[in-house]
């Protein structure tokens, strides 16, 4: 069949109870659109570039081995420009031509790809040749229309294809799949590569590379590219459990065996199961389709809960996982429209829009009954996207509606004088030093598609396909003629049954004989709504039956007990002690002494993450410190600790606003000498000494309006360190009535170089960063380089750690070191609240998450 079938049965077949939106009022939205593009966009030019990615608090570029290490994060930086190249299609979507033509020849001429610096496989593929790739299909599209890019001979393909031979080194294996890293000047073998000795790599990493070097082999006439990437999809096809027809997230590059084997369709799978289905429409291989639906038939049969997502086991598919979901998945609904399977794409999309409302955006992780599991957010596109194609399958405004949300969320907490931050917590609304280039590649290109009629459009977007990038690829690449030495993949079946062309679905449904109801979507959507407001109860772990109860309850467990050590040891559950006193468990399934051990250790994995977050809902959420005066305007907002005492900002509904001024003496432990400058004003104090209700009363009786203690432990963070909750000092506190708040070493640092910086600094203390839509353009005048001293002091204590911001509170009492001490020695005889207060069953997880796409 034409594979064109697959888009061209995507325009609006519906209409909508609610309000359709004019004309008019789409082209507003559009050209809002491009307003926030170009001042993401022109920040990076004007503040990074050549460097790969923007650092928007600071005004500068991201230059790797010149900022802290931010661990397999940084794998995506190569010194190549990134986010230029990345960007390079979203400006002709944009109808940004001369801009085009310009970045172009900026990537000609001053990009090099040779350099000695060990890259991801995976995040290489898909933003840099991916980006060369889709830049090279524009430029074509353009020349051939006559009037932009006259001059083009090529010159990006001869670059991406040069980039391919870099990357081909990594297949070097005997299973076909890539490592996850390599140097794009030497290559995986040898010691100047500094890789080459991994050997797991997630499925994703593994499985999201056909369609770059299939469109490469086409475009050069080259079969090399798409001949190692079908042997990496085989591999990983033939290692799929057989029972379950699910694939794991980790898999070993050299014997195939499965590290991890949860599977779901977020961090780790999520652009696999994408690749196989667009691969289909790409190149017009039966063989594709087949393997999807096969996949897809036991997705919906044990992952699929709608409106939910959840992870399960591969060899015992109704055993989850886990109990939270990823912001990944939020692509899979704009997939399932592509498949043509509307109806529980439009519940789920339902479900992540409840959620973005809740938070303001999705939170990295969240959990089934809707709480923050993960508080970052890195302006991730993939609810944008599945937005845009829910529009274009349903033409439902809904939609239209949806997209304005994210526009005014994005505007409202992520918008910076020097582009748009990362959010580390979407609790607070602070911010990280980071805007990733997918933002300016994805989101901006959905969003602008959205509000976008054909005309609007310098090209028919139906005649590409988007892939996991959001890069455009031609369709005309599956008549493109290619080798014979292509081989012929060998497919392993699990039974004549699944050849049956009964099971599979060859067309995408018509939309129109689907929902002849327009009230249809909006009848699905309203349960669901309806769920999330009420917040669903979260499901009991699943038990076999005749397994009888697990050896260790989680409530049961004692670090120091032999015992108890012993049978963690058994289930592959091991405990390492940190520095700070402080234990933290970790489970590898394939260190158990038996299956059934190892499903006792999930078990036991999952009682404690269920005890963590019931003794987490306990305490006091995190609070924000904003800096609201010249030239910050509320864009600058700091994660802070609250206190158990004193103003519950909570139940404040304008917090408490002041100038900040530093007490005398600094910790606060004794009567307040420069109490006509404390009057009035929020003071700062030091951290140690004495308690912290006691440095509380001192400010209070010399007029302060709120406090903020600095921790004196140099170099904490809040993207390193969980937050803690400030204790009282054993009596009763209900005489202090002012705020007090707590902010670790850097972020206190801030606020200290500001004031030093430039004298008078107003702050408000809150529950959450209050709307900085106000002064938007007078702040942003203000991101020239009189301000970069503020900002760069800044940067020091926003840049990531891959810390997981949402880790339980840490409750301490501010007491003399020596007594400190002595507590921390303690600690260890105490409850399992005080010894799993950093504990995260899902660490290894996130840190594999932000390594799979960031």
């Amino acid at each position: 069949m034409p594979s064109t079938l697959f888009l061209l049965m995507l325009p609006a077949a519906l209409c909508s109870m609610g309000r359709a939106m004019s004309r008019d009022e789409k082209q507003k939205l559009r050209t809002q659109v491009v307003e926030m593009f170009d001042h993401a966009y022109q920040n990076y030019m004007d503040h990074a570039y050549p460097a790969d990615e923007l650092m928007p608090l600071t005004c500068r570029g991201r230059v790797r081995g010149l900022e802290p290490s931010r661990g397999d994060v940084d794998d995506a930086l190569g010194k190549f420009s990134l986010t230029l190249i990345d960007t390079l299609d979203t400006l002709v979507v944009l109808n940004k031509t001369v801009e085009f033509e310009a970045a172009v020849r900026k990537v000609l001429s001053d990009v090099r790809l040779d350099n000695d610096i060990v890259v991801s496989v995976f995040e290489t593929n898909i933003r840099v040749l991916g980006g060369l790739l889709g830049g090279h299909s524009m430029a074509v599209m353009l020349k051939e229309e006559g009037q932009y890019m006259r001059w083009y001979q090529d010159e990006l393909l001869h670059m991406a294809k040069d980039l391919g031979l870099r990357l081909l080194p990594a297949f070097n294996t005997s299973s076909g799949l890539p490592y996850p890293r390599v140097n794009l000047k030497y290559g995986v073998r040898g010691p100047e590569t500094r890789t080459g000795t991994e050997t797991d790599t997630c499925t994703a990493c593994a499985g999201t590379i056909i369609l770059e070097f299939a469109a490469l082999s086409r475009f050069t006439g080259d079969p090399v590219f798409e001949a190692h990437a079908r042997r990496a999809l085989d591999f990983l096809w033939e290692k799929r459990q057989r029972n379950s027809n699910l694939v794991g997230t980790t898999i070993n590059i050299h014997s195939g065996e499965w590290v991890r084997r949860d599977s779901g369709v977020g961090a780790g799978i999520d652009s696999y199961y994408e690749y196989l289905l667009k691969a289909y429409v790409l190149l017009g291989d039966d063989q594709f389709l087949q393997r999807f639906n096969i996949h897809y038939a036991s997705i919906m049969k044990y992952i699929s809960q709608p409106p939910l997502l959840l992870d399960v086991h591969i060899h015992k598919p109704l055993l989850p996982a886990r109990t939270w979901m990823d912001s990944l998945l939020a692509f899979f609904p704009g997939l399932q429209v592509l498949k043509g399977d509307i109806r529980p794409a439009i519940e789920t999309h339902e479900m992540l829009y409840q959620v973005t409302k809740k938070h303001n955006f999705l939170p990295e992780a969240f959990t089934t009954d809707f709480r923050v599991h993960w508080a970052q957010h890195p302006l991730r596109p993939e609810f944008a996207e599945s937005t845009y194609f829910l529009y274009k399958a349903t033409g439902d405004p809904y939609y239209l509606e949806a997209g304005r949300t994210i526009m005014d969320n994005l505007n409202r907490f992520a918008r910076v004088p020097c582009g748009f931050a990362a959010m580390k917590d979407v609790r607070t609304g602070s911010h990280e030093d980071r805007m990733d280039s997918f933002f300016l590649a994805e989101m901006f290109k959905y969003l602008f598609l959205l509000f976008a009629d054909s005309e609007d459009l310098p090209f028919d977007v139906e005649d590409y396909i988007f892939t996991t990038e959001a890069h455009l690829l031609p369709l005309s690449l599956s008549t493109a003629p290619h080798a014979s030495s292509v081989p012929q993949n060998k497919t392993i079946y699990q039974s004549e049954e699944e050849l049956d062309d009964s099971n599979f679905d060859w067309t995408c449904p018509n939309t129109r004989l689907l929902f002849p109801d327009p009230a249809f979507p909006r009848n699905l959507r309203e349960p669901i709504r309806s769920a999330v407001d009420k917040s669903c109860p979260r499901p009991a772990p699943y038990r076999e039956p005749g397994m009888g109860a697990p050896p260790l309850r989680a409530q049961d467990f004692m670090a120091n007990n032999r015992e108890h050590l012993e049978l963690l040891r058994r289930m592959g559950v091991s405990l390492i002690h940190l520095k700070d006193g402080r234990v933290q468990l970790v489970q590898h399934a394939t260190q158990a002494v038996s299956p059934i051990a190892a499903e006792d250790g999930v078990r036991f994995m999952q009682e404690m993450m269920e005890l963590s977050s019931q003794q987490q809902k306990e305490q006091l959420p995190p609070r924000a410190v904003q800096i609201v005066s010249h030239p910050f305007f509320g864009r600058v907002v700091l994660t802070a600790g609250p206190a158990q005492f004193g103003t519950d900002l909570s139940k404040s509904s304008t917090g408490v606003r002041g100038f900040v001024t530093v007490a005398e003496p600094y910790s606060g432990c004794s009567e307040i000498t420069n109490g006509d400058y404390v009057r009035g004003h929020i003071a700062l104090l030091q951290r140690g000494q004495c308690m912290f209700a006691e440095k509380a009363r001192h400010i209070q009786k010399a007029g302060a309006i709120g406090g903020i203690v600095v921790d004196d432990n140099e170099g904490s963070s809040s993207d390193t360190a969980p937050l803690f909750q400030m204790a009282g000092d054993g009596r009763s506190t209900d005489d202090i009535t002012l705020p007090l708040l707590f902010l670790f070493h850097k972020e206190g640092n801030i606020l200290l170089e500001a004031l030093k910086e430039h004298r008078e600094v107003e702050v408000l203390l809150s529950d959450k960063a209050r709307d900085r839509g106000a002064d938007v353009h007078q702040a942003e005048e203000d991101c020239q380089t009189d301000q970069s001293k503020a900002a760069e002091s800044e940067s020091e204590s926003t840049a990531s750690q891959e810390a997981v911001d949402a880790a339980p509170a840490q409750i301490e009492a501010d007491v003399p070191k020596a007594d400190s001490e002595d507590k921390k020695a303690d600690a260890a005889d105490q409850s399992v609240n005080e010894l799993m207060a950093d504990w995260r069953d899902d660490l290894e997880a996130f840190r594999q998450m932000e390594k799979d796409e960031l």
